[in-house]
C-alpha cells in the first residue's frame, strides 16, 4: 500500500473509499498536508461494512508537534505521526467487540490498542488500530 499525500482545502471532500472522505483524516491543529495509507483507509472500511455503522474518527494524522503535545502526550514514534493510524469508535459497539473484529483483519501485523472512557480524562472510549508491518497490542 502506499502513503498518500492530500489538502485539505482542495481534496477536503474527496472520497476514499465508499464511506471516508479526506478530512475525517486531517490533523485537529487545522494544519495542511494530511498524511493517509491507502492500506488503513481499507481497513477502517472493512470494519464500517462489518458493523453497518459509521465508523467514527478521533484522531488520525498528526503533525509531530500536535501529537507530542501536552494536549495529546502522542508516542515520540506514534504511526498517527506517518498516516497509519486512526482511533475510532462505533456508536453503540463496544471498543473491546470492535478490537476483536480489527484483530480478526490483521492477527500477524498492525497495532490494535482500547481505550475505556476516564471522566476527566476522555470523554469516549476508542479502539487504535494501525497498518505497521509488526504486530502490537495494548489496553491504554
Amino acid at each position: 500500500m502506499s502513503i498518500e499525500v492530500y489538502s485539505l482545502e482542495k481534496d477536503g471532500n474527496k472520497y476514499l473509499s465508499k464511506n471516508f472522505q479526506v478530512r475525517e483524516f486531517r490533523c485537529k491543529d487545522g494544519s495542511d498536508p494530511i498524511f493517509i495509507d491507502s492500506e488503513l483507509v481499507e481497513l477502517l472500511q472493512k470494519i464500517r461494512d462489518h458493523f453497518g455503522k459509521p465508523v467514527h474518527i478521533n484522531s488520525a494524522y498528526r503533525t509531530a508537534a500536535y501529537n507530542l503535545s501536552k494536549k495529546v502526550g502522542g508516542a515520540k514514534f506514534s504511526q498517527h505521526q506517518y498516516g497509519k493510524a486512526a482511533d475510532i469508535y462505533i456508536q453503540g459497539v463496544s471498543i473491546y467487540v470492535l478490537a476483536a473484529y480489527a484483530e480478526t483483519l490483521m492477527p500477524k501485523c498492525g497495532g490494535i490498542g482500547t481505550y475505556p472512557a476516564k471522566t476527566g480524562v476522555r470523554d469516549c472510549a476508542f479502539v487504535h488500530v494501525d497498518v505497521r508491518k509488526a504486530k502490537s497490542r495494548w489496553e491504554g
